[in-house]
């Protein structure tokens, strides 16, 4: 089997899901992550070229109700004045404005507008992932290393949409963006939680907390 036939996430078995006018898309036998070939990802100035088309201001009221589906359950579950990362920020980090002032200690990351290495060495109560991890080329080795940085107990929030079957899938516009590259179902993010002894729970649309066994 050839290295782009195996999973991205888990390095299981791939198979052909459906094919574009674009692109090939694979699923995986094993995490059911669905996801493009190598052959089809984009070039990092063909990415950011992409991203820099984008236009999420901090300020923007519309922009902040998007995200505060994640932000208001997670708050739900942070002790006061924790410490946390923004994973993939752009260069708007609207989500880590809306955790400050609610009195929280934002790190930011984003490989193109705040490449700052140091923030991937710290420890954290609880990380975000905002529309990102449909863009990661290793989504496996970049979960990982996200799962590291937190504390026992904290939480992982990520938002991104929802593979739910093959008949959808056709016509799903979310995978017409060159930049997503890797789409997750309810089932693979069971899986994930599973294999990290992580509890995981879907409390709007889009939205997963995976928080860390206290005893890791």
């Amino acid at each position: 089997m050839s290295r782009s036939m195996h999973c991205p996430l888990c390095a299981g078995p791939g198979s052909d899901f459906h094919r574009d006018r674009r692109r090939a898309y694979l699923r995986c036998g094993r995490c059911l992550l669905v996801w493009v070939p190598a052959d089809f990802l984009l070039l990092p100035e063909q990415e950011k070229a992409e991203y820099d088309l984008h236009r999420n201001r901090p300020d923007d009221p519309a922009y902040r109700g998007f995200l505060g589906r994640l932000a208001m359950p997670l708050l739900q579950r942070l002790a006061p004045g924790s410490s946390g990362l923004e994973f993939g920020c752009g260069p708007g980090p609207a989500l880590a404005a809306m955790l400050r002032e609610a009195g929280h200690r934002v790190t930011l990351y984003d490989p193109f507008y705040f490449p700052n290495p140091g923030a991937l060495e710290g420890c954290y109560d609880f990380i975000t992932a905002t529309e990102v991890v449909e863009h990661l080329h290793r989504p496996g080795a970049e979960l990982q290393r996200l799962w590291t940085l937190l504390r026992p107990g904290g939480t992982l929030g990520i938002m991104t949409k929802l593979v739910r079957d093959r008949e959808a899938f056709t016509t799903w516009h979310y995978k017409n963006d060159p930049t997503h590259v890797c789409f997750f179902s309810r089932d693979t993010w069971y899986w994930w939680a599973q294999c990290h002894v992580a509890s995981v729970v879907f409390p709007q649309a889009d939205v997963i907390l995976l928080t860390k066994s206290a005893t890791a």
